[in-house]
């Protein structure tokens, strides 16, 4: 050993004791770059998690965009750190989930062809357009936002979180849901019946268009078959498709097909080529969903159903009933409810449930269908539709019974941030409408909306 002089020793030991100070400031602060997320608990609050019975006197402790813990009052343990905010007199629920929206301006696939998969709506959001807030003012906390169904196939849906926070997002890439990879989220739009019928070369009759449907995903079997044997050998690799490429991710179900359908042959006429092509499908509208339940429900397939108080403008939904939610819930079908906004104003999006329970669907499976049933659809139901620890901080305030007409949004949360709060002005001014309602608000309109309002001119 090499011998150490004692006050060499103690002075470097010094030094290092100095160092060593200055480096566990350096590694606390490194540790914590930004203030420690803050805890919330909401209590005394009635609490529907969409998920176990309705908690009468409940806690909902949220910490920075996940929920920590929830369930009744005095079993559930509140960190001392802790903001407590008394909820009483007040419901707290799940955010929100329209499986079915077409908020933000969208415009997607165009006359050339009636089956364009290749296309994004992501190209085509306006994040700006006021859609958004008026969704939020409902309770939606997430949209399945869709390309219209005027064609056999679409093109890709797209999962968007309401982070409108603060002043709203810049650009789409903001609201985008993605998986662990960072790639955007979304699904398949597919239409059938009298849409997507007209002149050529969109298809003449119903036959037509499942003919149209059926070559398309017979290309895109050979297209992949043809991908596979390349074995990752470029000369060998067939011209790259996107059209085929996304029909392909269908097939494998990496993309889930929503489909706009509403007579029960139109039905059936998805599920046989669901089957007939491997691909998840949840079927959308089914207007006449309740002559064909046993036939759904033998399929396993979900049913995104729309609800409307004035049924009417499209003769292939003249037997549109109330009773469809109940009949396929009692026929073992999974249904959510959508808005299809602007069919039905995203605000009024909990009259949809409403209205099904009064035609006698069961309580606890309606309130499921704007929550839980919408997330298991979009395939997220490990992050959002119901509250549970570890899920996303995305849940809704209200006054009320959330199947009361009287039943007024007071706040939305999205991921442990206020999106919405309706003791705000100008967020109340997209609730309630008005001037300046239609249109990003500048300083000024601002200003004079709320003069307008305040002077009792609603």
């Amino acid at each position: 050993m090499f011998p150490i002089h004692r006050r060499t020793f103690v002075r470097d030991s010094a030094r290092l004791a100095v160092v060593g100070g200055l480096i566990g400031k350096c590694s606390t602060s490194f540790a914590r770059p930004y203030p420690l997320e803050e805890t919330i608990a909401w209590t005394n609050a009635k609490i529907v998690t969409a998920s176990t019975p309705i908690i009468d006197k409940g806690v909902l402790i949220v910490r920075g965009s996940s929920i920590i813990d929830v369930g009744a009052v005095g079993q559930v343990a509140i960190p001392s750190n802790a903001k407590v905010v008394d909820a009483s007199d007040r419901w707290i629920m799940p955010g929100l989930v329209c499986t079915h929206s077409h908020v933000g301006g969208v415009g997607a696939a165009d006359g050339s062809s009636p089956i364009q998969p290749g296309v994004r709506i992501l190209d085509s959001i306006n994040v700006r357009e006021p859609g958004f807030k008026r969704a939020l003012a409902g309770g939606l906390t997430t949209l399945n936002i869709m390309p219209g169904s005027g064609h056999l196939i679409s093109g890709q849906t797209v999962y968007c979180k309401l982070r409108y926070a603060g002043h709203g997002p810049s650009t789409i890439e903001d609201i985008l849901i993605r998986d662990s990879n960072g790639k955007a989220i979304g699904g398949l739009k597919m239409a059938n019946g009298t849409n997507s019928q007209g002149d050529a070369p969109f298809p003449g009759t119903r036959g037509k268009s499942a003919f149209l449907v059926r070559e398309q995903y017979i290309k895109a079997r050979e297209y992949n078959a043809k991908v596979i044997a390349a074995k990752d050998n470029p000369d060998k690799m067939p011209p790259r498709d996107l059209h085929l490429e996304t029909l392909v991710e269908a097939m494998q179900r990496k993309r889930i097909v929503h489909h706009h359908t509403h007579r029960h042959d139109d039905i059936v006429t998805v599920i046989r080529l669901a089957q007939e092509f491997g691909f998840h499908v949840v079927l959308h509208h089914v207007s006449e969903g309740w002559k064909v339940a046993k036939e759904i429900a033998a399929s396993k397939f979900p049913c995104s159903i729309i609800v409307l108080d004035s049924p009417g403008g499209k003769l292939e939904a003249k037997d549109m009933a109330f009773k469809n939610g109940r009949v396929l819930d009692e026929a073992g079908v999974r249904v959510a409810f959508h808005t299809d906004d602007w069919i039905t104003d995203s605000r009024l999006f909990a009259r949809s449930a409403a209205l099904a329970v009064r035609a006698g669907m069961n309580r606890d499976k309606a309130l499921q269908g704007l929550t839980l049933a919408g997330a298991e659809m979009l395939g997220l139901e490990d992050r959002i539709g119901s509250l549970a620890p570890g899920k996303d901080a995305d849940f809704v305030l209200l006054n009320g019974d959330p199947l009361s007409v009287y039943t007024r949004v007071l706040e939305t949360w999205v991921e442990g941030k206020k999106a919405f709060d309706l003791s705000n002005p100008d967020d109340r001014l997209y609730a309630e409408g008005g001037a300046g309602a239609g249109s990003e608000l500048d300083p000024f309109l601002c200003c004079y909306a709320q003069a307008w309002q305040v002077g009792g001119a609603k």
